[in-house]
């Protein structure tokens, strides 16, 4: 009778671990055998208490057919145990949905396995010693995918991962967060093709805007309608103004979500004039001027939560509280100063002087055509004071994000800004040649994705023939990678007994400071001399340093998110060591263990000594906590001398 149930007990007692509640001495119990006398109902509800997992639910449901009945998979003793086990999932079923949860649980499980087997067998295939710029490859992604499972039940899986003890499992959250990070992302690509697939007029510029900062930020709770309602709020306020000024304005009846327009100009006036009272005055919104080129500034929920932006967002929030409110404004692609048009003749006009120009960055000011060229301090043609489409706008936006990724310092964080910008504009525009040919460049140097570069090189060269010099270029030395990856080269261990290697003081996982600087950081590896180019040498003027680049330097993790190449004698163990909060710390270290990092197996493999070194200068710092301090006043009172 219980064969096969549950893929036998042996499957929910490898989930459920040791320790577990069991029934099966209650249910065996001489005492307790009139158990399977009591009502259905009664049995359900005891089934379902808290404590009872499901391993127990086997162990009951293997006792006699009784009970088995009641544990039946469409039952609500297994549907309590799907909701307990994944309470996030509820949102995905109807309320009283008839469902085999016993079927749900297997199927659940079994992906929850399968993810994360695929997550730790990641960091063994893809480790480099590359820092900041290395990617998970895509046929892990493949691999996720190919289960051909709900969306659902991999995300969830991947929280469960992220959401686990906070200083353990470090690289399999690393490489969980990486795969949710582009699982959400695939979901709102198409979310935008989608988007864009619709009738111009049916494209709202927030919807769009939302999706261009779900895209960059995935792992973010952005939603539209979350957004929607705080805009509601603000809306509400602006109305309230307007009872004051004006109790039968139209505006106050248009409802929610309602497309109403306002079309006397004198009651447009008065919506424009309690709109910048409210976001500017009260509110205190305003144009991020000290900052202009944060990301931030050009994602919609970051400008409402900071209540700053630049004058592209600025515009959109703008135009959607307008519109809320019955007045229809057009965005306008003004050079270097994104701007809104409030026409002022009957519809249809195209005059320029017909309109006045709204600053929203500039707190809402209201300008004449050619006041606008003030802000930019040139004069332009009449062409740029015409309204632009939505997928213009979103164009725009992306490409500040683009330029702001343009303009970053080579490190993981502005990589990603770049790689997310030109993914959206491909979409928006997927036969730009110039992003494209940046897109290819791009991945290349990264060295992730060669089969994709070749993919892209392929569609510039059918687009523009003239690029075959640049594309044959990248083309050649992506196949060389490509073949290169069939053999690769595993990096020799470096054993700190080796005569070579005698003057390196410190090993992986110390949590060090650095003297000059000052900022703290994670050794995730050495070398026993400087190996950079004599122009980095140079550059970083090593070549001062009491002992040059003749002396031990040290690949850092440092927690201001950058990595660093530190000399030896730049570098003393922290006396009270903490957290590193960079995002590459998972991709060398399994676990922060209070006083320094546990290298991941990876790691370790290639610095097989130095766990041993790690510890042994750790319990020496817990020992005489204060050596280090001594030695530094030492050295204070004789420079002082």
């Amino acid at each position: 009778m219980a064969s096969g149930w549950f893929d036998s007990v042996s499957m929910a007692t490898s989930v459920a671990g040791e320790g577990q509640p069991s029934l099966n001495g209650i249910i065996s119990d001489p005492q307790t055998k009139k158990l399977t006398d009591l009502p259905t109902e009664l049995l359900e509800l005891i089934l379902c208490f808290p404590v009872l997992k499901h391993v127990d639910i086997c162990n009951v449901s293997c006792c006699c057919k009784r009970l088995h009945d009641v544990c039946h998979g469409r039952g609500k003793v297994w549907g309590h145990q799907y909701k307990l086990r994944w309470p996030r999932l509820q949102r995905f079923y109807r309320q009283n949905e008839c469902c085999d949860w016993l079927r749900e649980y297997k199927t659940r499980h079994r992906v929850g396995i399968q993810i994360r087997r695929t997550v730790e067998s990641i960091s063994k295939r893809f480790f480099t010693e590359v820092p900041c710029v290395g990617q998970v490859l895509g046929d892990s992604f493949a691999e996720i995918e190919s289960l051909g499972m709900p969306e659902h039940f991999c995300e969830d899986e991947l929280l469960f991962i992220l959401n686990s003890d906070k200083r353990k499992s470090l690289t399999l959250k690393y490489y969980a967060k990486k795969i949710l990070y582009f699982l959400r992302q695939q979901n709102i690509l198409r979310s935008l093709k989608a988007f864009l697939e619709q009738p111009a007029e049916q494209q709202a510029a927030l919807e769009g805007a939302v999706l261009v900062d779900q895209y960059c930020n995935p792992l973010a709770d952005v939603t539209l309608d979350g957004i929607s309602a705080q805009l509601d709020e603000i809306t509400e306020k602006v109305k309230k103004m307007l009872r004051i000024k004006n109790p039968s304005h139209p505006s106050l009846r248009i409802a929610q979500g309602g497309c109403s327009v306002v079309e006397d100009f004198e009651l447009q006036r008065q919506v424009v004039s309690a709109l910048n009272a409210v976001l500017y005055e009260q509110l205190q919104y305003k144009g991020n001027e000290c900052d202009y080129y944060n990301p931030l500034n050009s994602y919609i929920h970051q400008v409402l939560l900071r209540r700053t932006g630049i004058p592209i967002s600025l515009s959109v929030l703008y135009m959607t509280l307008a519109q809320k409110l019955g007045v229809q404004l057009e965005p306008v692609n003004f050079p270097s100063h994104f701007l809104l048009r409030w026409c002022q003749k009957p519809r249809g006009s195209e005059d320029i002087y017909d309109f006045v120009y709204i600053d929203a960055f500039g707190k809402g000011k209201q300008l004449k055509a050619k006041e606008c060229e003030y802000l930019i301090g040139h004069q332009v043609t009449a062409d740029y004071y015409s309204a632009i489409s939505t997928t213009e706008v979103l164009l725009r936006m992306v490409g500040n994000l683009l330029n702001i990724g343009k303009r970053g310092e080579g490190n993981e964080k502005s990589y990603q800004l770049l790689r997310d910008s030109l993914d959206l504009y491909l979409t928006i525009n997927p036969d730009n040649v110039q992003y494209l040919l940046l897109q290819a460049r791009l991945y290349f140097h990264l060295g992730i994705w060669p089969e994709k570069v070749l993919d892209i090189l392929q569609h510039i060269q059918a687009l523009d023939p003239s690029q075959h010099g640049a594309v044959g270029y990248l083309v050649q030395h992506t196949l060389e990678h490509i073949q290169h990856k069939k053999h690769p080269v595993t990096p020799e261990a470096k054993k700190r007994s080796a005569p070579e290697h005698l003057e390196v003081q410190y090993s992986v996982g110390l949590i060090m400071k650095h003297k000059r600087s000052g900022y703290n950081c994670v050794i995730y590896g050495w070398d026993p001399k400087c190996t950079m180019s004599q122009e980095w040498i140079t550059t970083m003027r090593v070549h001062q340093l009491p002992n040059g680049a003749n002396q031990p330097f040290y690949n850092v993790l440092v927690q201001d998110g950058t990595c660093r190449y530190a000399a030896q004698e730049n570098l003393e163990p922290h006396s009270a060591p903490l957290e590193i909060g960079h995002p590459e710390v998972g991709r060398y270290f399994s676990e922060f263990a209070g006083t320094h990092y546990v290298a991941n197996e990876e790691l370790q493999a290639r610095y097989q000594e130095d766990m041993d070194e790690t510890l042994l200068t750790v319990q020496e710092i817990e020992v005489d906590p204060m050596k280090e301090n001594k030695d530094r006043s030492k050295v204070s009172s004789s420079v002082d001398d």
